[in-house]
C-alpha cells in the first residue's frame, strides 16, 4: 500500500438549490462583498440579481466587478483589485467558471499585497499572507478552481500563462449547485467536462497518485464517461448535470492533493500564447498524442480506465487494454465535438517550437509516468497541428 497524506480546507455545499445558502455562508467571512463575474448578459443577469438579493438579505453590502475575461490577464486582475480596494471589500464571491474563480484568487492577493498578483507566482518566492477570503460559486463542471489553492492568470506582454499557488488561496467555501449549469452551451459543457476528465485521469496516472485520490479519480472518470454524452444531447438533463458536477468536485479534490501531469503543462503554455484557446480545448488538442506517448509507462492504470470506457476490455491483456484506451479517448473527443488541432485556432507554425520550449517552465511534465524532453513535446505538438 502506497503511503499518502490528504487534506482539504474548503467547505463544500453541494446540491440543487444550494445557491439559497449564499448569504448566510458569505456572512461567516465578511460583510462587504465584491461579486466577481463575467460581463452582464441576459442569461446571467437573473443569477447575479439573485446573488445580490441573497447577500443583502443578510445585511452584506454588495459591490460588483463585471470584468472577468476568459484566460484572465494581469490587466483584468488589476482592474478587479482596484474595484475591490475602492469598495473596501472584505470577501470576494466569484460566480462563473474557472476564469471567474481564478480572477478572484488573483484579486484576493493583489488587493492586499504590494505590487501585482504576477509578483506572487508560485516560483517567485514572495510570500502570500492573508489574502481576501473567497466564497466560490461555480457554474461549470470542469475547472476544479473552486477546490484548489491555484489561481491561473496570463501576462500578455510575456505571452505567458502561469499560476499563483498558496494554501491561503483555497476558497473558504464553495457552492456547487447543478441547477446553475443548465443553461451552459454544449461546447462549453464539453470543454469543461473534458477538463474534469483530465484532472481525474492525470491525478490517477501521476507518479504522486495516492490510494485515497485514486478512489475519487476513478469515480469521477466513471461519471464523466457515462453522463457527459447525455448532457451534451440534452442540457436540461438534471440527473446528468448533477453527475457532472459531482465528477468535477471529485476531480478537483484529486488535483488539489495530487496535481496534474504533462498535458496541463502543454495546455497552459498554448493558452499563454493563444488566449482564444479555452483550457479544455488545449487539452483536447494534445491528448491523442499524449496518451500514445505515455500508455506504455502506466499500463495497469491505463488498462483500468479502458475498462471503465468499455467492459469488453476486461478480457484483454493489460497491454492491449492500455492501448485501446488511447482509441477510446479519441472517440470520446470526436463524439463530444472536441476533435481539434492547433491550426484550427490560428496557431502560427513558427510558435510551436516556442510552446514546446516553454512547456518546461511549469512543473507538470515531471509528474508524468514518462517524462519527455523538449524534442518529444515538439513532436507531439507537430502531430497535433493539422490532425
Amino acid at each position: 500500500m502506497k503511503d499518502f497524506s490528504y487534506s482539504h480546507p474548503t467547505k463544500i455545499i453541494f446540491g440543487a438549490g444550494k445557491i439559497s445558502e449564499l448569504g448566510k455562508l458569505t456572512k461567516e467571512y465578511g460583510c462587504r462583498c465584491l461579486l466577481v463575474t463575467n460581463p452582464k448578459k441576459p442569461a446571467l443577469e437573473p443569477l447575479y440579481s439573485k446573488a445580490r438579493t441573497l447577500l443583502e438579505a443578510e445585511g452584506i453590502a454588495v459591490g460588483c466587478f463585471h470584468g472577468v475575461i476568459p484566460n484572465p490577464t494581469t490587466h483584468s486582475v488589476a482592474e478587479g483589485a482596484k474595484a475591490a480596494k475602492a469598495f473596501q471589500a472584505d470577501v470576494l464571491v466569484p460566480i462563473g467558471g474557472g476564469s471567474s474563480i481564478d480572477t478572484a484568487k488573483a484579486i484576493a492577493v493583489e488587493a492586499t499585497h504590494n505590487g501585482s498578483a504576477w509578483d506572487y507566482l508560485f516560483f517567485k518566492g514572495n510570500p502570500v499572507k492573508d489574502p481576501l477570503p473567497v466564497v466560490a460559486i461555480t457554474t461549470t463542471s470542469g475547472s476544479g478552481a473552486n477546490l484548489t489553492c491555484v489561481g491561473v492568470i496570463s501576462n500578455p506582454e510575456e505571452k505567458c500563462k502561469s499560476a499563483l499557488a498558496d494554501p491561503s488561496l483555497y476558497p473558504r467555501a464553495t457552492i456547487v449547485d447543478p441547477e446553475l449549469m443548465t443553461t451552459l452551451p454544449a461546447h462549453i459543457t464539453a470543454s469543461t467536462g473534458f477538463d474534469a476528465f483530465c484532472h481525474a485521469f492525470e491525478s490517477y496516472i501521476s507518479i504522486h497518485s495516492s490510494p485515497y485520490a485514486d478512489v475519487l479519480a476513478l469515480e469521477a472518470i466513471r461519471l464523466i464517461v457515462k453522463y457527459m454524452p447525455r448532457v451534451l444531447k440534452n442540457g436540461d438533463d438534471q440527473e446528468a448535470r448533477e453527475a457532472m458536477a459531482l465528477a468535477d468536485t471529485f476531480a478537483g479534490l484529486c488535483i488539489s492533493n495530487v496535481g496534474v501531469a504533462l498535458p496541463h503543462g502543454i495546455g497552459m503554455t498554448i493558452g499563454g500564447y493563444y488566449p482564444n484557446v479555452m483550457h479544455g480545448e488545449a487539452l483536447a488538442i494534445v491528448y491523442p498524442e499524449f496518451t500514445r506517448f505515455t500508455y506504455n509507462s502506466a499500463v495497469e492504470r491505463f488498462a483500468s480506465v479502458a475498462r471503465i470506457f468499455d467492459r469488453r476490455a476486461e478480457t484483454d491483456s493489460d497491454e492491449d487494454a492500455a492501448y485501446k484506451l488511447c482509441c477510446f479517448i479519441d472517440q470520446f473527443l470526436k463524439e463530444a465535438g472536441m476533435w481539434l488541432n492547433l491550426k484550427g485556432f490560428g496557431v502560427v507554425e513558427a510558435d510551436v517550437e516556442k510552446i514546446a520550449r516553454d512547456t518546461f517552465v511549469l512543473p507538470d511534465y515531471a509528474n508524468n509516468p514518462r517524462v519527455p524532453d523538449e524534442q518529444e513535446v515538439l513532436t507531439m505538438l507537430k502531430a497535433s497541428y493539422t490532425r
